[in-house]
C-alpha cells in the first residue's frame, strides 16, 4: 500500500477518534471529575486510596461521557442552530448519531460494570444510570425546552459525581465508621445551587443563540435585571451551603469558604449593579470566576480531608 494512502488513513482515524472524545465534552467531564475527589477523601478523612479514587474517576468519566454523548444526540436539532455549538462532532457530521449513540450505551455500560465490579460498589453504578436517566430526559428532552427554571433543576444531574464518589468510599471502608451522608448531601447543594448563577452568566453572553435555538433560557425569557437578581440570590444560596460543611473540618476549609465565596458573592452583586445602571457588563467575567470559586473551595476541602486535622466542630462540641 503506498505510503501516501497509509498517512491518509492514519489522519481519518486520529480525526474519528476525536470526534469520539468530543462526543464526552472533556471539559465539562474536568469538572466533574474535580467534584468526585474532594468528596472520596472527606468520606474517608484522613486518608488516601489512590487507586480507588483513580479507579472511580475512571468509571465516573466513562459514565459522564456516556451522559454527554446522549446529551449531543438529543440535542442534534439546537445544536445546528447555536453558534457555540456549530463545531460539535454530530453538526459538522464526522460521526453519525447512530454511532454516537451506539458509543454512549458502550460507555455506559462499561461505567456501571466497572464501578459495581472493578470498584465494588453497585450504589455508585445505580447513581451512574440514575444520572443519565435524569441529564437526557428530565433535563434534555423536557426542562430543557420548555422551562426557564432547566438548569435550577436539571442541574441535579451535575451533582452526582459526590454521591458516585461518596458511594465507592463508603462501600469500602469497613473500619466501623459512620457514613456521615448528611455531608455528600451538603456537597451536592453547594453545585446545585452554584449552577444557576454558572450557566446563566454564560447564557446572558450566548442569548442571542439560546433565543435562535428557542431554548428558554433565564436571559432569554426575562430582563436583564432580573437574571443578575437570580444571579445574585442563587450565589448567595450557594456561600451559605457551603458553611454548613464547616464543622466536619478544619480551619483550612473554613477560611477558603468565606474568602472565595466573598468573591463571588461581590462579583455576583457588581454584575447586577453593572445591569441596573445601564453599564456594559461582561458576565464572562463572573462564568469564570464562578469556576475559579468551586475549585478553590473543592481543593481547601481536599486539602483539608487529606491532612485530616480535627474538624472544628469537634473542637467546639
Amino acid at each position: 500500500m503506498p505510503g501516501w494512502l497509509l498517512f491518509a488513513g492514519g489522519v481519518v482515524f486520529l480525526e474519528t477518534i476525536k470526534a469520539y472524545f468530543a462526543l464526552t465534552k472533556p471539559r465539562v467531564i474536568e469538572l466533574l471529575l474535580v467534584a468526585a475527589i474532594p468528596a472520596m477523601l472527606q468520606a474517608n478523612r484522613g486518608s488516601v486510596d489512590l487507586w480507588l479514587i483513580l479507579g472511580t474517576l475512571l468509571g465516573g468519566w466513562m459514565g459522564a461521557g456516556a451522559a454527554n454523548t446522549f446529551n449531543m444526540v438529543a440535542d442534534y436539532d439546537i445544536d445546528q442552530k447555536m453558534g457555540r455549538t456549530r463545531a460539535r462532532p454530530l453538526v459538522r457530521h464526522k460521526l453519525t448519531k447512530n454511532k454516537a449513540a451506539i458509543f454512549a450505551w458502550t460507555l455506559l455500560v462499561l461505567s456501571v460494570l466497572w464501578l459495581g465490579i472493578v470498584c465494588n460498589s453497585w450504589l455508585a453504578a445505580f447513581f451512574v444510570i440514575l444520572t443519565n436517566w435524569f441529564y437526557i430526559f428530565v433535563y434534555t428532552k423536557w426542562l430543557k425546552r420548555r422551562t426557564w427554571q432547566n438548569v435550577i433543576w436539571g442541574g441535579a444531574a451535575g451533582c452526582m459525581p459526590v454521591l458516585v464518589g461518596w458511594a465507592v468510599i463508603r462501600d469500602n471502608v469497613h473500619d466501623g465508621s459512620p457514613d456521615r451522608w448528611w455531608q455528600a448531601v451538603v456537597l451536592f447543594m453547594i453545585i446545585f445551587f452554584w449552577t444557576p448563577p454558572h450557566t446563566w452568566a454564560l447564557a446572558m453572553k450566548y442569548k442571542d443563540d439560546y433565543a435562535r435555538a428557542e431554548v428558554p433560557m433565564l436571559p432569554v425569557v426575562a430582563t436583564p435585571q432580573e437574571t443578575t437578581r437570580q444571579i445574585v440570590f442563587y450565589s448567595w444560596l450557594t456561600v451559605f451551603t457551603s458553611l454548613f460543611l464547616v464543622p466536619a473540618a478544619s480551619w483550612i476549609y473554613l477560611a477558603a469558604a468565606v474568602l472565595s465565596g466573598g468573591a463571588f458573592l461581590v462579583m455576583a452583586t457588581r454584575l447586577h449593579q453593572g445591569v441596573a445602571r445601564g453599564q456594559d457588563v461582561k458576565p464572562l467575567k463572573l462564568f469564570i470566576l464562578s469556576n475559579n470559586y468551586l475549585a478553590v473551595l473543592f481543593l481547601a476541602l481536599s486539602v483539608d480531608a487529606v491532612l485530616g486535622w480535627q474538624p472544628l466542630g469537634e473542637m467546639i462540641f
